[in-house]
């Protein structure tokens, strides 16, 4: 027989479960609260409690979703995406351009042509791709005109361009 324990540590009693696997009654107890009695047995499966579903959890999931969009909105960064890679740069001084593209060859390398023909001066830049998708952060020291921006969404695969200042 196999005890599986999901609900509160305190729904069981540590010592009858570990003298019910002593005594074979029990053949193996699976739970998420590890009492130390359950250390280190090998008919104990140990899993860490991750208290998704306690308030303190879904307050600090909602503080944390708030917290990477607003790294979003102001830095462009972006964290625990289903769908965009994972990419996140510390600012410097400057704007910051970001940018997805198809991922294909030749944009990145265009977006820079277009940036050094209008003396934009790249300071730091991250290229992150999944599967067809490409996002790319520029920090630039100072941007010639909004022609720039214009050129940029203008480069064949690219798909949004957006100025953070």
């Amino acid at each position: 027989m196999v005890l599986v324990n999901f609900a509160r540590e305190s729904i069981v009693d540590p010592d009858a479960i570990a003298a019910a696997l002593d005594k074979g009654q029990l053949k193996t107890y699976v739970c998420d609260f590890p009492e130390p009695i359950f250390y280190g047995r090998e008919d104990v499966i140990a899993m860490p409690h991750i208290g998704a579903s306690t308030a303190e959890a879904e307050e600090n999931c909602a503080i944390m979703a708030a917290e990477q969009i607003m790294d979003f909105l102001e830095n462009g960064n972006i964290k625990n995406s289903v769908n965009f890679p994972a990419a996140a740069m510390p600012r410097v001084e400057g704007q910051r351009i970001v940018f997805t593209n198809e991922n294909v060859p030749k944009v990145l390398g265009s977006v820079l042509s277009v940036l050094a023909d209008h003396n934009v001066n790249v300071l730091d830049m991250m290229n992150k791709s999944r599967g067809d998708l490409a996002y790319n952060i520029l920090d630039v020291e100072k941007m010639a005109d909004d022609k720039v921006i214009a050129a940029i969404q203008n480069i064949e695969h690219v798909t949004t361009v957006r100025l953070i200042a």
